[in-house]
């Protein structure tokens, strides 16, 4: 028997066939996950990025290869972040990894689905991020990095290393308002407990610093004492290069500061953090639920001293202070 086809329901059979097989083909690749990352300063000046990728690498990620990563920087202005994260969550990216306390908050406001994996110098638990340490609850979790707690063990290191010190000049970020004045509260309180008086500095560009700094030449402080934040992470060279120019000695909440020409630094290691971020990153991409990891905390903490630089300021360092330094630059 002979079937005849018309012109019309062979057009349909090849319309219907033609498609098929390139559907079937992509359906066989999957898509490359896209991770979100959202800071409050230029995160291209963060050699902690470096870290976090081997984090993702130790899990099984390479950026390019099987993961792609989306990178947005506020560039210092806070009003930014929430315009930030939604250019994320456009991007349909499968976690957010937040670089600070700021923009955690910016990334919970703008959803409550998609994982976020912060890195915090602030209490996650006090500032509301999550429920708790060992059960965060939500869909955040992270490292939490200590840099507000630490502010009074940093500031004996630098009494111990400047003894006469009675005058002291604090440079707080005052980009996060919250965070700030949880820094600024700190700070007071550790130096009436020690009998220093503190002239407080909230510069939040890289022109008020270099004023902050004009100014030390009318005040004269004995000391200075620079607060943790992103923001001031990327002006480690220019703290160090006008601390170096006012012969004032000072104390930061990061090692980078100490490479950089800086005197002293007493902190929990952003590198190794942020390698952990990546870890937390790959593994949520994996499946694990951030509600389900717990926050972690540091449990090794870094004093590092720029030997060189205290010879220039004139600073002979204690030997106990020496002993107790986990690396001396020379």
């Amino acid at each position: 028997m002979t079937v005849t086809i018309g012109r019309r329901e062979l057009l349909a059979a090849l319309g219907g066939a033609v498609p098929a097989w390139p559907l079937a083909a992509r359906a066989q690749q999957p898509t490359m996950p896209v991770i979100g990352v959202l800071g409050g300063s230029s995160l291209d000046a963060l050699a902690e990025l470096r870290a976090f990728r081997q984090g993702l690498k130790d899990v099984g990620y390479v950026e390019g290869e099987n993961v792609a990563v989306e990178y947005r920087s506020a560039d210092n202005r806070i009003d930014r972040m929430p315009e930030l994260a939604a250019d994320l969550l456009r991007r349909r990216v499968g976690v957010i990894v937040a670089a600070d306390t700021a923009s955690t908050r910016a990334a919970q406001a703008a959803t409550t689905t998609i994982p976020i994996v912060f890195l915090v110098g602030a209490d996650p638990v006090s500032f509301g991020l999550v429920a708790s340490l060992a059960r965060p609850g939500g869909n955040a979790t992270g490292i939490n990095v200590f840099t507000g707690e630490l502010v009074a063990k940093r500031l004996e290191l630098l009494r111990e290393l400047v003894p006469w010190a009675t005058r002291v000049a604090a440079l707080i970020q005052s980009d996060d308002a919250e965070f700030a004045g949880s820094t600024l509260k700190d700070v007071e309180a550790a130096a009436r407990a020690m009998g220093l008086q503190i002239q407080v500095f909230k510069p939040s560009t890289s022109r008020e610093i270099g004023a902050a700094f004009t100014t030390f030449v009318r005040e004269r402080p004995d000391a200075l004492f620079v607060g943790p934040g992103p923001f001031f992470n990327t002006r480690r060279v220019q703290f160090a290069v006008l601390a170096a120019r006012h012969a004032v000695p000072a104390a930061y909440a990061v090692r980078a500061y100490v490479e950089a020409g800086g005197l002293m630094s007493y902190g929990a290691s952003l590198a190794d953090a942020f390698r952990q971020v990546g870890i937390y990153t790959g593994r949520i991409l994996k499946g694990e639920k951030p509600a389900d990891l717990p926050v972690l905390q540091p449990t090794k903490f870094e004093l590092v001293i720029n030997a060189e630089t205290a010879r220039a300021l004139e600073l002979e360092i204690p030997a106990k202070l020496l002993a107790r330094a986990d690396e001396v630059i020379e």
